[in-house]
């Protein structure tokens, strides 16, 4: 099907979004309006006369100001719409509904762990306690080479999870808090059969406690080295490796069942966006997201500093008033957070998402909220809190892909689903991450990287369709196949707590 040179979102709109570049003098007569200078591909242009001053709208909701008089057919973008104040309706609850349940829900292939949990992936995974004892934790993981691993056929790996982390701060405050948590949720992923932290010995997050936290863990698959203790680093691996060794066995043993769909925890993430993210691949992610509530499964929109200024959707569709008190709580924590470091919220879109036709965070977090369908918000978690709520929720991470996903995966995400309109290189150690590109064309360029396409909607492949494309990915993905980003061997770099607090 050829595609229509522009799309418009809603009728209230005052933009327009052109389909493919259009050059000046183009006649669009469904709108009536004539072209007035080239215009970008995922780019926006008035859908008729606006005033300096004036709001502007896509998606039927305000994504800026004029910042001077637009005629009808003009290019709108940075030059010409900016920020500015207005209230928004928060409407609590107002637009909240269930999602009616599935009676059969689907299944997946999935490790059944002994405290009930289920992983997509059977790895061990070797956590640096601090950034000294990351070298000692690739060496471990680097040891157990493909040819080495071909002896346990039913392991996925051992990986490394090294972070920069973990001295030099508070030993107490919400720094060193988050950061335990983050590990500890690791820990307990139930992707990874064992788990091995490495520490130095002097470091400020001490390995004991850790153990402690990770709490009751199948006999022999949690251990500890202290490459201090151990009489340093040759001494540190060695002993490391010996404890993988053990583990290996064990982790051996378990093997792929056909488990409910209900297990599954999804994040939702997205970066590199363009202006079709909000038309194509978000939305559509949205609906897989509604369908997973549907199977009795829990999904995670995150990235709080993109969804500023849209976050009035989702507490209209908040369970309860304290759920979306918890979101208004954290949106005002991020104001003083970015203000104190002498910064703001609207430090965004990015080079690229501009080059991509968005303006504004407005615009942009308008279109990232629709990752998150249409189900009711049952919860809103802290960065790397375990999620421990069915159905639809929000965690508070950064916008910074590595740092939100590594948040989700602490969480307990064990698949994560990435859009991208721009191509976004990016992949999460030990959880299979799914990349949907927004547009054909991005599809094409960059199909190594690429598992989803989302970019038929624009050429007439319904929404509906492309939603289910993507949740019978995430049952496929769940299952075993690998994405594009573990093949290409993305995930161990991107393995990033977030830093909040002073670097003493």
């Amino acid at each position: 099907m050829t595609q229509a040179p522009i799309i418009r979102l809603h009728a209230n709109d005052d933009v327009v979004i052109a389909n493919s570049q259009l050059l000046p003098g183009t006649q669009l007569l469904r709108e009536n309006l004539v072209v007035a200078a080239l215009v970008p591909p995922g780019h926006k242009l008035a859908a008729h006369a606006i005033k300096m001053g004036e709001p502007v709208r896509r998606y039927n909701q305000i994504i800026g100001f004029a910042l001077a008089d637009i005629s009808a057919g003009q290019h709108v973008h940075s030059h010409n719409l900016g920020m500015g104040e207005f209230e928004r309706d928060y409407g609590i609850g107002q637009d909240m509904r269930a999602t009616p349940p599935i009676e059969h829900p689907a299944t997946f292939m999935g490790y059944k762990r002994p405290n009930g949990k289920v992983g997509t992936r059977n790895y061990i995974a070797v956590i640096a306690s601090v950034n000294c004892s990351a070298t000692v934790v690739r060496a471990i993981a680097n040891h157990f080479h493909p040819e080495r691993m071909a002896a346990y056929p039913h392991v996925d790996g051992v990986i490394a999870l090294a972070h920069p982390l973990g001295c030099g701060m508070g030993a107490t405050g919400e720094g060193m808090d988050i950061l335990r948590r983050t590990l500890v949720g690791y820990a307990r992923h139930p992707n990874f059969a064992g788990v091995l932290f490495v520490g130095l010995g002097c470091e400020q997050n001490q390995v004991a406690p850790l153990v402690e936290l990770v709490g009751a863990h199948e006999e022999g698959m949690l251990q500890k080295v202290v490459m201090q203790a151990e009489g340093g680093t040759t001494a540190a691996i060695k002993k490391g490796i010996s404890h993988v060794e053990a583990m290996l066995a064990t982790a051996n043993t378990y093997r792929r069942e056909a488990v409910s769909a209900s297990h599954l925890i999804v994040g939702l993430n997205c970066g590199g966006s363009d202006g079709y993210s909000g038309i194509t691949a978000n939305p559509a992610l949205g609906g897989a997201s509604d369908l997973l509530v549907a199977h009795g499964g829990t999904t995670i929109l995150s990235e709080t500093p993109e969804i500023y200024g849209a976050e009035h959707l989702l507490t209209r569709r908040a369970a309860t008033p304290e759920i979306a008190a918890k979101l208004i709580a954290r949106i005002d924590w991020w104001k003083g957070y970015t203000e104190r470091n002498g910064n703001e919220m609207n430090n965004n879109p990015s080079v690229g998402n501009k080059a991509g036709g968005l303006t504004t965070i407005l615009e942009k977090s308008l279109g990232a909220v629709a990752k998150g369908g249409t189900s009711r918000l049952n919860g809103v978690f802290e960065y790397a809190q375990p999620v421990d709520t069915k159905g639809f929720v929000y965690m508070d991470t950064p916008g910074y892909d590595p740092v939100s996903a590594t948040g989700q995966a602490a969480g307990g995400a064990q698949v994560i689903c990435f859009t991208t309109g721009r191509g976004s290189a990016f992949g999460c150690a030990g959880v299979p991450t799914i990349k949907l590109a927004t547009n054909n064309a991005l599809f094409e360029r960059m199909r190594d990287d690429m598992d989803v396409n989302c970019g038929d909607l624009l050429t007439g492949v319904a929404m509906p369709a492309i939603s289910q494309r993507i949740f019978d990915a995430i049952l496929r993905h769940a299952s075993g196949e690998k994405v594009r980003s573990e093949v290409l061997g993305y995930g161990h770099d991107e393995f990033l707590p977030w830093q909040v607090g002073a670097v003493m």
